[in-house]
């Protein structure tokens, strides 16, 4: 997806067309979503913070910077919520009793039932090895691993330096192997792997 068409609805949404803004929507609300969702561990708690991101992107819309994607503004707002909201809730347990929602693109009537659970095994453990991180740290491995973002652009999004984020990412790789059984090892190296 280019660049260009996002300018272009930004600009259109500016100039106060809302179904501009409403495509903008359209066109990132999965890639919102799941941010969310991978960073908070709650389906409910995900969909909330996608709404609230979106506001705000709507909010601040002229704090855009058209020489940056959108969509990367629009994760780091989103990230950044998520952090606000983790902060919030340190002593609560996350609840992991969910699997990750399937993406509709992927989403097929064929599946077989064997690799339905494989996958929600897979996608269970890996929210509880997030959840074991820091919100920082957290950030720092989706952004960087479900993404495929840059350290400069990560730093960017978390207000912070590349260093930093390479500090970060370095660190919670070093706390998930230290709690992670083998079998938890290859299920994290498998969806790193298959997140690129």
């Amino acid at each position: 997806m280019s660049v260009e068409p996002d300018r272009l609805l930004v600009q259109e949404a500016l100039a106060g067309d809302q179904a501009a803004f409403g495509e903008l929507v359209q066109m990132h609300q999965h890639a919102v979503y799941n941010l969310a969702y991978r960073m908070l561990g709650e389906r409910g708690e995900a969909e909330d913070a996608a709404q609230e991101t979106f506001v705000r992107a709507y909010s601040h819309l002229d704090r855009y910077d058209a020489e940056r994607p959108f969509r990367t503004w629009l994760l780091s707002i989103a990230s950044n919520h998520c952090i606000d909201r983790l902060r919030k809730r340190r002593l609560v347990w996350l609840s992991i009793d969910e699997p990750l929602p399937p993406h509709p693109s992927l989403s097929s009537d064929e599946i077989e039932p064997e690799d339905a659970v494989i996958a929600g095994e897979r996608d269970a453990a890996i929210q509880r090895m997030l959840a074991d991180l820091s919100p920082e740290y957290r950030a720092a491995v989706v952004l960087r691993y479900w993404y495929d973002l840059s350290y400069t652009e990560i730093a960017e999004m978390l207000d912070t330096t590349e260093s930093a984020v390479k500090s970060r990412l370095f660190r919670a790789r070093q706390a998930l192997a230290e709690k992670m059984t083998s079998q938890e090892r290859a299920v994290l190296h498998l969806a790193m792997e298959g997140s690129r």
